[in-house]
């Protein structure tokens, strides 16, 4: 499946789009000048089990700490994706929580 991640600001939120422009899912977030927390992560049911979350949280990942701000994650999903791809992303992400 083909998805494009987006920062919808208005709603607060990262959404994974399909090429016919559905919302497969998003991750809520909370902004400061110098801060993003990550802080809840949904996919619509109807993607499950397609990667959406995977595709949705690296596109995230990736355009957060390309905007060069301190990422901090509140999101258990995320925190399963980060130890999955253990390496990647843990020298810019600060996990919340033990």
């Amino acid at each position: 499946m083909d998805l494009t991640v987006v920062d919808n600001a208005d709603l607060s939120r990262f959404e994974a789009r399909t090429e016919d422009d559905r919302t497969a899912g998003w991750v809520e977030y909370t902004r400061s000048p110098d801060s993003i927390v990550l802080d809840h992560t949904e996919v619509d049911e109807a993607f499950h089990g397609q990667g959406v979350g995977s595709t949705l949280v690296r596109g995230t990942l990736d355009t957060v700490i390309a905007e060069g701000v301190r990422v901090v994650n509140d999101c258990p999903f995320i925190e399963r994706f980060l130890r999955r791809h253990e390496g990647e992303y843990e020298s810019v992400v600060r996990v919340t929580g033990p």
